[in-house]
């Protein structure tokens, strides 16, 4: 809930500071006749509409999960910085227009001192601005707060190339604002572009962080009982709704109860530690004497195929062999060797059925 009042709160600051600038730069840019400051001016309008949509985006993102969306709607934040990013990607692009607009047509602007000292003002005010709205998001992990202070950082070298194209033109009377506006827009088009690949990479679902999936492993391979982890899926409804599940291998005497308690312990302590909703899945082990050996003889043999990163779920059951291959994403005839190391088993131990499940490197 204090995450959310952060945002709202810097979201709110964010409307007032750039709906002052857009009044202000729209007074500069008339009277200088800089179009440069006035399409300024109407960066700061889109900043306004982004903070506005930010707002929106979290107040939506609070709705109680319900029977149609179980999970909640802590995603929609990642659709408001979608709506961001394409708002910047319109400003870039309005910028870049009406710059070469600027070449081929170009107009006497007629800067002051007193302009000039403004438009640097604006651009300081923006750059302060740009940064700690970033920050900001950052700490609370808010992808549209760190798209509206990346648009804000960029509006702030915007500004500032129009500031030196001020002073060359105070001092030199040489007009360069439109091939400054044509540089500065094709930075603001590969902003917004990067943090929309960003955004939709995260509505996809990517690889989880490798230091946060070897924290969670190393925890629960702390309980004496756990003999390995594996099969761990992360993911993310939103920063403050995170699902996870994971195969633990224990023994296979364990009793119902006994697994009851290992399982809930490990549970409480990730979501305690992580804040991880976790679900468990149970792998059972038999690797004593014979078996053993058999274990070792496949690992053996899969060694040969460069694909295959991981053998495990590796249990006997009377006259079935079940265990798991963990296939590169590279590989694209996983069918075709799984089949073969089934019948190189079966001439090697022809009593035995093999039920051998194709799995995918997930998280390291």
């Amino acid at each position: 809930m204090e995450r959310n009042k952060i945002i709202v709160k810097t979201s709110i600051l964010g409307i007032i500071v750039n709906i002052l600038l857009v009044i202000f730069k729209g007074i500069v840019g008339i009277i200088t006749n800089s179009i440069a400051i006035t399409l300024d001016a109407v960066n700061n309008l889109t900043d306004a509409i982004s903070s506005i949509i930010t707002i929106i985006g979290t107040k939506l993102s609070l709705k109680e999960p319900d029977k149609k969306h179980p999970y909640g709607y802590g995603r929609v934040e990642y659709f408001t910085s979608v709506v961001i990013a394409l708002i910047v990607l319109f400003a870039g692009i309005t910028a870049f227009k009406e710059s070469l607009n600027k070449i081929i047509n170009p107009q006497d602007v007629n800067y002051t001192y007193i302009s000039l000292f403004i438009i640097f003002v604006f651009v300081f005010v923006k750059f302060i601005f740009g940064r700690y709205v970033k920050n900001i998001g950052k700490k609370v992990n808010s992808s549209s707060l760190v798209a509206s202070g990346s648009d804000a950082y960029m509006d702030s070298i915007l500004s500032f190339t129009t500031f030196i194209g001020g002073i060359i033109n105070f001092i030199f009377k040489i007009n360069i604002e439109g091939y400054l506006g044509i540089v500065i827009s094709i930075f603001i088009i590969k902003s917004s572009i990067e943090i929309l690949r960003e955004t939709i990479d995260s509505l996809l679902g990517v690889r989880t962080d490798s230091t946060l999936s070897h924290e969670i492993k190393k925890e629960v391979m702390k309980f004496k009982e756990v003999k390995g982890v594996y099969d761990l899926n992360i993911h993310n409804y939103g920063v403050s709704k995170i699902i996870a599940s994971l195969h633990i291998e224990v023994d296979d005497n364990k009793t119902a109860r006994e697994i009851h308690i290992l399982t809930r312990k490990i549970t409480y302590l990730i979501y305690d530690k992580f804040g991880i909703i976790l679900t468990i899945g149970i792998y059972a082990s038999n690797e004593d004497g014979k078996y053993g050996e058999i274990k070792k003889d496949i690992v053996k043999t899969i060694k040969k195929y460069k694909t295959i990163l991981q053998l495990h779920g590796f249990y006997v059951d009377q006259d079935t062999i079940f265990f798991d291959l963990i296939f590169d994403f590279e590989e694209n005839k996983k069918e075709k060797i799984r089949d073969e190391i089934i019948n190189i088993l079966k001439k090697k131990y022809p009593n035995y059925n093999y039920n051998v499940i194709i799995d995918y490197d997930i998280t390291d």
